[in-house]
């Protein structure tokens, strides 16, 4: 079977196809207690692109990040901590573990404390579920990139036909990581800026 063209189409397939593995409806999140073990597991299964250890859960509890454990329960971990965990796997390759604690501070105030929530952990992971597929149904709609401007930039160049999808693949890619750079700085700048006040 021949690979198929990469071009704008193609990236907008590759976008649709991550959309629906998009993050798991709170719903189908385990109604089940679950040891310090199968966390890992669900974790490791669910972002197979990170690898959680229990020091990293353990390490994110400690420092105050993520809720403790139900106490004195083997199977201490609640849907709460997984929707926790799961939001925070989202925000790791962006923000630094101090930002995101911060971040949480906004919602949730002392992370141990239902009692000052300001909303529930639950309409957090919803939203953001929501955010975060309205984000890919316009990515895919939106013109992200001007493909002219990327096609003309590589006949000015004059390359050869061989390297001319690979060329276009690397101006894909450094667009992209152009983007989540911007959005990265923006983010962290927020989160800075507001704890200052």
């Amino acid at each position: 079977m021949e690979r198929e063209k990469f071009d704008i189409n193609f990236i907008k397939q590759l976008a649709e196809e991550v959309s629906k593995n998009n993050l798991v409806p709170y719903e189908d999140l385990p109604k089940y207690d679950l040891f310090l073990s199968q966390v890992i597991d669900y974790l490791n299964d669910k972002f197979s692109e990170e690898k959680y250890t229990n020091n990293i859960v353990q390490n994110y509890i400690k420092s105050g990040v993520i809720s403790k454990p139900e106490d004195g329960k083997k199977r201490g971990y609640t849907k709460l901590h997984l929707a926790q965990l799961v939001l925070l796997s989202y925000m790791r390759p962006v923000l630094t573990t101090d930002e995101i604690s911060k971040v949480f501070r906004l919602a949730f105030n002392e992370i141990n404390d239902r009692s000052d929530d300001i909303i529930s952990w639950e309409n957090a992971y919803k939203i953001f579920a929501d955010i975060q597929q309205r984000s890919f149904d316009e990515f895919l709609q939106a013109e992200y990139f001007d493909e002219k401007k990327l096609r003309d930039f590589i006949k000015e160049n004059n390359l050869s036909p061989e390297d001319e999808e690979r060329i276009f693949v690397f101006l894909t890619v450094m667009t992209l990581i152009a983007q989540a750079s911007a959005i990265k700085r923006l983010v962290q700048k927020i989160v800075s800026e507001y704890q200052s006040e």
